[in-house]
């Protein structure tokens, strides 16, 4: 027999396959949204600004966890850029906010410390990596340290309103805590 109570033949746990399988299959949705998602942007200061990306930042924190989201912006970032709908500043500008709103919601389980996770990631810290991003990869004659923080604010501020939003109606609906628990 193939299955012996809840074990497969490789000795998993056929829950936790289940729960990978379906982290993978969010983690694939979310990434298609992000780079549909690209097509609303617009450009400042030679960043194309893709507030979609943003929201699908929080959303991966929130339901997936930090390296998820941060798998999640790295994969987007990488399709925008093959595609032709972002730019190499897509990767400092989403990885680190994804990152920090991951980390800022598991430690403290609040979907405004996420948002603000993702603003200061994205728009401060975000904004000073892509420095050395525009200037070695980009080579841009326009490139200084700060040039990005307003850039990637914007873009980042209308992002991280949509998630407050759409987060907060879920979770007064009790349907935030049941998505988390079908991905935990």
């Amino acid at each position: 027999m193939f299955f012996r109570g809840a074990h497969s033949i490789y000795g998993g746990n056929m829950k936790n396959n289940t729960t990978s399988t379906r982290k993978i299959a969010l983690a694939g949705m979310l990434v298609a949204l992000a780079v549909a998602g690209s097509l609303i942007s617009f450009p400042v200061a030679g960043s194309k600004c893709a507030p979609v990306q943003h929201f699908i930042n929080i959303m991966g924190a929130v339901i997936l966890g930090p390296f998820w989201s941060l798998g999640i912006a790295f994969c987007a970032s990488l399709l925008r850029n093959i595609f032709g709908l972002g730019s190499p500043l897509a990767f400092p500008g989403s990885m680190v906010g994804a990152f920090l709103a991951g980390i800022a919601y598991k430690k403290i389980k609040n979907i405004y410390v996420a948002c603000g996770g993702e603003l200061v990631g994205t728009s401060i810290l975000g904004g000073l990596c892509a420095y050395p991003v525009a200037l070695l990869i980009m080579h841009s004659k326009n490139a200084a340290l700060f040039t990005y923080i307003i850039p990637f604010f914007i873009s980042c501020v209308v992002g991280t309103l949509i998630a407050a939003i759409l987060l907060t109606a879920l979770k007064k609906a009790g349907i935030l805590a049941k998505i988390q628990q079908t991905f935990s």
